[in-house]
């Protein structure tokens, strides 16, 4: 099974992500370790304060991990461009604002770059892409739930998915 997890930043992406593939014993994979690896960072977006990375380059790379592994939680904002035809699951993240502005001033993001993750979060912008790729949804909320409750639940919804 291919699992995507994706949201905006501060969400619980990666907390989720983590617990999940260490309960299922499914391999987890780092977006950004896999950037870094394959150096995918094209420039330095000064306004937004964000490397930029080539979105085909980094999925050609991800759809070749894909092949190679069975079962794979794969954890990035930018997974849901994933195609479909390649992902199982998609568990689109999102968290209360409050919550989230707190995640992201913690992390020591700018005014602007908090107020950008909080817009994306706002308008739904990474659900809506992943609607828009026709992927299979499962939306979690991580302010409401607890991690642990968020997995219990996602259990079920993945065996139902399976069947």
């Amino acid at each position: 099974m291919i699992i995507i997890i994706t949201g905006t930043p501060g969400t619980g992406k990666t907390t989720l992500a983590k617990a999940l593939a260490n309960k299922l014993k499914i391999t987890y994979l780092d977006v950004n370790k896999i950037i870094e690896k394959y150096k995918l960072k094209e420039s330095y977006d000064k306004k937004r304060q964000t490397y930029v990375v080539d979105e085909k380059k980094l999925n050609k790379i991800l759809i070749q991990k894909i092949k190679e592994y069975k079962d794979l939680i794969i954890d990035s904002h930018l997974s849901h461009y994933l195609p479909k035809k390649h992902i199982d699951i998609c568990i689109v993240t999102k968290t209360d604002l409050k919550e989230l502005k707190k995640r992201l001033e913690k992390r020591k993001y700018s005014r602007s770059k908090v107020k950008e993750n909080l817009d994306a979060e706002i308008f739904e912008i990474c659900h809506t892409e992943a609607q828009d790729q026709g992927h299979t949804i499962i939306l979690v909320d991580t302010s409401k739930n607890s991690i642990n409750k968020c997995i219990n639940l996602l259990k079920d919804e993945i065996n139902e998915n399976k069947r």
